[in-house]
């Protein structure tokens, strides 16, 4: 159980970074790598606030901003400088990580003895319990991992139903635009170019909300933690829309579509290193599932044609 627990957990905490590459991916066409960077960046500045005695929660808002102005920096490179957008997000990366550096002083920063924004939620379960694990399904659960659950739970239910209202705005839709048809857009007299780089922008803050609380539940922040979590948001958001269906078109669907996808790739992986799958092959597992999502549906989809083409033949 206590696997499962941490499975859900970290599938629910990832489940952020990848409603950030939904924003830039799907929504505004943008292939942003700076993901990798602006991840540790959250988790980093994150890590040296809490160190330093700042509440958890500020500390997390820390982490937000700062992946919010990794993004906004890619952004303008992009449509200020004329960049192209792989390029403008390879050198934002890139740079991230000398500020990483920098920012926590190390390449690793523990948060063992700081506070957690689970923290509440752990002392309302003891006063209520009075144990240090909590029976779940006859399983037994410590209390600081089911805390955590079910802040991060709240907190992602949260960011998802804002984010599902602000992308159905005025603003948001200008941003939905900006990525589908940004000739219209300036049509209407709106500038597409400050469109992408809000949008951008917001989406690295959510992928830095990320990173601030994976490191407080993990108890560390590390600047290799990032390498490879590209690819994890896109897997993430392309099994969610093979979950979803035609459905994922509307923001709603794609915001749960790209949960869903989150935490069941976790438990595929949590699942294959209880099996007993070596954790250094874990990057090409990842690569692996990839493919398959991206390969799979178009050769069912093509297979069927060949089916109905044959069978309307005969």
């Amino acid at each position: 159980m206590t696997l499962v627990v941490g499975a859900f957990t970290m599938g629910l905490i990832l489940s952020l970074l990848a409603l950030g590459v939904l924003i830039s991916f799907r929504i505004l066409r943008f292939c942003d790598i700076t993901v990798d960077g602006s991840i540790t960046l959250g988790a980093s500045a994150t890590a040296v606030l809490l160190v330093a005695g700042v509440p958890p929660w500020p500390a997390t808002l820390g982490g937000f901003a700062a992946g919010m102005a990794a993004g906004f920096v890619t952004g303008i490179l992009h449509t200020h400088f004329k960049i192209e957008e792989l390029l403008s997000g390879i050198l934002v990366m890139t740079a991230l990580y000398s500020v990483n550096l920098r920012v926590m002083g190390k390449s690793n920063v523990p948060m063992l003895d700081s506070g957690s924004i689970s923290d509440w939620a752990e002392a309302l379960l003891r006063k209520m319990y009075g144990a240090d694990k909590i029976g779940v399904l006859g399983w037994p659960v410590p209390v600081r991992d089911l805390a955590m659950l079910l802040t991060v739970a709240a907190l992602v239910a949260a960011i998802g139903i804002l984010l599902n209202i602000f992308l159905r705005t005025n603003l948001g839709t200008a941003v939905r635009a900006a990525g589908e048809n940004p000739q219209m857009i300036r049509a209407q007299g709106v500038d597409n170019r400050w469109m992408q780089v809000w949008g951008i922008a917001v989406s690295n803050g959510l992928v830095g909300l990320s990173g601030a609380v994976l490191a407080q539940y993990q108890g560390f922040a590390d600047v290799q933690m990032g390498i490879g979590m590209m690819v994890w948001g896109l897997a993430s958001i392309i099994i969610g829309e093979a979950l979803i269906g035609k459905k994922a078109r509307s923001p709603g669907m794609m915001i749960i579509g790209a949960m869903m996808g989150t935490v069941l790739f976790r438990l595929l992986i949590a699942i294959a290193l209880r099996w007993g799958l070596n954790p250094n092959d874990l990057k090409l597992v990842t690569a692996a599932f990839v493919f398959a999502a991206l390969v799979i549906p178009h050769m069912a989809g093509k297979l069927g044609r060949k089916i109905m083409k044959g069978s309307s033949n005969a």
